[in-house]
């Protein structure tokens, strides 16, 4: 049985099923809700790409605010199904991080969303929760 299971969180309906499904699943493991923010989400939405620097920062702490306002809503739905649940929020490539934190943080399994990304951005970065169950150390779980 999983003692502590990491749940990468965004805020798709994949990931809400992954999240419902720990919950149900692993009601007595200690469980951390992992979201990660890409800087390649901050990096297009500031135009950095062509030296517009100006409202980084201002972009950047959006993409916070939204973090933990989805972490918070997260917490609640655990706190509803009389589950405590951990939180922790981080920034990097999306797939390798998960994947670090699993390692440098004693998870043992991770339960994850079938796919965040939609569209065109699936498609040339492929799929996160495929790129995390090929690399791995612990077994995982993709909830469709």
């Amino acid at each position: 049985m999983a003692t502590h299971v990491l749940i990468p969180v965004d805020d798709s309906d994949r990931s809400t099923a992954a999240l419902e499904f720990a919950l149900e699943e692993y009601p007595s493991a200690r469980l951390t809700a992992l979201h990660v923010l890409d800087p390649g989400d901050i990096y297009t939405a500031t135009g950095i790409e062509t030296g517009r620097l100006s409202n980084y920062e201002r972009i950047r702490e959006e993409h916070e605010n939204r973090a933990e306002n989805l972490l918070e809503t997260v917490r609640r739905r655990a706190s509803e199904a009389g589950v405590d649940l951990e939180t922790d929020s981080v920034t990097g490539d999306v797939s390798e991080t998960i994947v670090d934190y699993a390692e440098n943080n004693a998870v043992d399994h991770v339960v994850i969303g079938s796919h965040g990304r939609t569209g065109a951005s699936r498609i040339l970065l492929g799929s996160v929760a495929e790129t995390v169950a090929r690399r791995s150390p612990v077994p995982v779980t993709i909830v469709r």
